[in-house]
């Protein structure tokens, strides 16, 4: 009898295994990944609309300037200290029982977010929408890193920022078209209904590879968070990898959901070519965020490229801030060069889910991230209290240093990473 039971078990065994084979990189993989994506795209475009509706956000309900940056800014900094939990509770549980749930909230936010009237409405908005997208794009990472083969994980993290910053770009300028055919409510309200639909697919066909299933921890699920981020914070790559992402994509994120289009508004540019300038930065990091990869791929090298990509992107950030104002075509190009440099940041998540086990993939990345955002949130708020509430260029000039300070912070972090060679 226990023959026939040892027997039943491996043949069990066996068969799960090859299901998990079977399926990862399949139909069910990818429709879950694109699923995921879309979910990254659609909260990716409500948070960098922000930079959109802002002005009209504060003309309506009375707002200052500094008041709309601290808004900016509760959503980010929210975003990044509940981003430490999500990626732990992805290790512990998986995408099923959590991406539905986050999708719900970040509707519910959205929601909160047409009703603004003032600023508790607005910071409240915030707050919801930051809970639940922090679950968004380390969540589609988890994903790729679980339904796919472990050699693609950089690559397929880097598609992933690719369409939520192709989603950036194309909705910036079509949501300033849109907000002259219909109120910023209106639209917020469009947004939110379609994240309706979006949670009702996700809790039909989101669900965990079986060894994911079967292979969970049963302990204390405080004790574990506090286990895996402990983890990640003592591995050494993984906190240099924080720190240049961070400096990175914070300082993308702050020039491409609220700086960029004022600081181009005060180099004289129309409300509608700001928005399309703003884009063009989120179109050259959907093509730098995979493109890093493979350039370090190529390279043999993961520390040479994000050293070359600090630098780059400080000085097409200080030409952003500084540089003299010399016509459309030169701003075009400045505005591209800030993201295609930014795609830089990816390379913190390859390396970071390079130097844990698997079983610490979502907790490292949640990290990288988590950082990403607090950097980015720092970035939006402190010029905010430093700007006078109509400023000019000048103005922008005196309180928007601390960016290329950030990256040279960020370019040291990355003289300090061990260097890790990859065919992949």
């Amino acid at each position: 009898m226990s023959d026939s039971h040892s027997g039943y078990a491996r043949a069990t065994t066996t068969f799960f295994a090859d299901r998990v084979a079977g399926r990862l990189g399949g139909p069910e993989a990818w429709t879950i990944w694109i699923l995921a994506t879309v979910f990254v795209v659609w909260l990716f475009a409500i948070q960098t609309g922000y930079a959109v509706v802002s002005p009209q956000i504060q003309q309506d309900a009375g707002l200052s300037l500094a008041q709309i940056a601290t808004a900016a800014s509760t959503y980010t900094v929210t975003f990044a200290i509940c981003q430490f939990f999500s990626g732990a509770l992805l290790d512990r549980y998986g995408t099923r029982p959590l991406l539905a749930g986050a999708v719900a909230l970040v509707t519910a936010g959205a929601f909160l977010y047409a009703a603004t009237t003032g600023f508790a409405v607005l910071l409240l908005a915030q707050v919801v929408l930051a809970i639940g997208a922090s679950f968004g794009f380390v969540g589609a990472g988890y994903v790729g890193g679980k339904w796919f083969a472990a050699a693609r994980y950089g690559l397929m993290f880097g598609l992933v920022q690719m369409c939520a910053s192709l989603g950036s770009a194309i909705g910036q300028p079509v949501m300033s078209a849109l907000l002259t055919l219909m109120t910023w409510q209106q639209l917020l309200a469009g947004f939110a209904s379609a994240g309706v639909l979006l949670t009702i697919a996700f809790a039909l066909l989101v669900r965990n590879p079986v060894a994911t299933e079967t292979g969970r921890a049963h302990g204390n699920v405080g004790t574990e968070i506090v286990h895996n981020l402990a983890a990640c914070f003592r591995n050494r790559q993984v906190v240099l990898c924080a720190v240049f992402a961070g400096a990175s994509f914070g300082t993308m994120l702050s020039v491409g959901v609220l700086w960029g289009p004022r600081v181009q508004e005060a180099r004289g540019a129309t409300a509608g070519f700001a928005a399309v300038l703003t884009a063009l930065a989120w179109l050259g990091l959907a093509l730098g965020a995979p493109a890093i990869n493979l350039v370090s791929n190529r390279w043999h090298s993961r520390k040479l490229p994000a050293e070359v990509g600090l630098l780059l992107e400080a000085v097409a950030v200080v030409l952003f801030i500084y540089g003299p104002a010399n016509g459309p075509g030169a701003s075009v190009v400045v505005m591209f060069a800030v993201g295609l440099f930014a795609g830089t940041h990816m390379l913190g998540f390859t390396i970071a889910g390079e130097s844990v086990p698997p079983n610490l993939l979502g907790s490292a990345a949640a990290v990288v991230n988590g950082v990403c955002f607090l950097v980015g949130g720092a970035l939006q708020a402190i010029p905010g209290y430093l700007l006078p509430d109509d400023p000019d260029l000048a103005d922008f000039r005196r309180a928007l240093w601390i960016m290329p300070l950030t990256l040279l912070i960020g370019l040291v972090a990355t003289l300090g990473l061990r260097d890790r060679s990859s065919s992949s």
